[in-house]
């Protein structure tokens, strides 16, 4: 494989797999293409939910 064919190969595999994109909302073409998406989605709401958790917690204590 020629350099260029190399170089080209390195950014389509980043792009689809290692690049979020907004409008697949922060998600990988990859994770849509292999069905990760709603996965991904519900992970990252949990890690939401209890990081809004300790928030609310803390400001209750510190305000207490």
């Amino acid at each position: 494989m020629i350099l260029r064919d190399r170089q080209i190969d390195d950014f389509v595999r980043y792009y689809s797999n290692h690049k979020y994109h907004e409008s697949l909302g922060n998600l990988t073409p990859a994770d849509l293409y292999f069905g990760r998406a709603e996965q991904i989605r519900k992970k990252r709401e949990e890690i939401k939910r209890k990081t809004m958790n300790k928030r609310r917690l803390r400001h209750k204590t510190e305000n207490a």
